[in-house]
């Protein structure tokens, strides 16, 4: 590897990560030196920088374009194609998660859906059909919050991930309102 130790640290890093959120070791370590290079690169950068084959490179360029995780730049003067990731790390983050509900959570909610939909023909599928339901609803319910999340500008973003558990005391303090007297307590609530 050809790179500083820095930065060699942080794309060794990546790419042992990367195998834990399903990409190989090769697509985390070529995505974490193209985020943090100081310029669009090209393959043979890539190449020169990890020691791996065009091959790799290249196989990994366009995982990483399918994942649209990647940017394709122009150099002029230069015919050869350049890649950077985006430069809002939000935007990143952002489009991993898209990336990952797509490919993970929509096909476990088809499926949940249609399962939900067939007549049980037993006591067990009807607590499997059971199950089934809270978890469909739990998922919707997390997809539905994710889909607002995704809607916020940054910087409101950035203001709700701050909050943290501050959320919970503002859910506290306004199940304390409702209880007060002329307040919409549980049992206005329940009835």
């Amino acid at each position: 590897m050809q790179l500083p130790p820095l930065c060699e640290a942080f794309v060794l890093h990546f790419g042992e990560m990367g195998s834990r959120w399903g990409i190989n070791r090769t697509v985390g370590q070529i995505y974490a030196v193209l985020f943090v290079a100081e310029r669009p690169l090209c393959a043979d950068d890539i190449v020169e920088r990890l020691g791996i084959s065009r091959s790799n490179v290249s196989m990994g360029l366009k995982e990483l374009q399918a994942w649209n995780l990647l940017r394709q730049r122009s150099v002029a003067g230069d015919r050869r194609e350049f890649f950077a990731t985006p430069d809002d790390i939000y935007a990143i983050v952002r489009t991993l998660v898209d990336e990952r509900k797509k490919r993970e959570i929509d096909p476990t909610l088809t499926m949940l859906r249609e399962l939900l939909m067939r007549s049980p023909d037993s006591e067990a599928e009807r607590h499997a059909q059971d199950r089934m339901r809270e978890m469909h609803e739990l998922i919707e319910l997390m997809t539905g919050w994710y889909s607002d999340v995704q809607k916020l500008e940054t910087e409101r973003l950035i203001q709700l991930l701050s909050l943290g558990s501050k959320v919970v005391k503002v859910l506290d303090f306004k199940d304390k309102i409702l209880t007060l007297p002329g307040g919409k307590g549980k049992a206005a609530r329940d009835a």
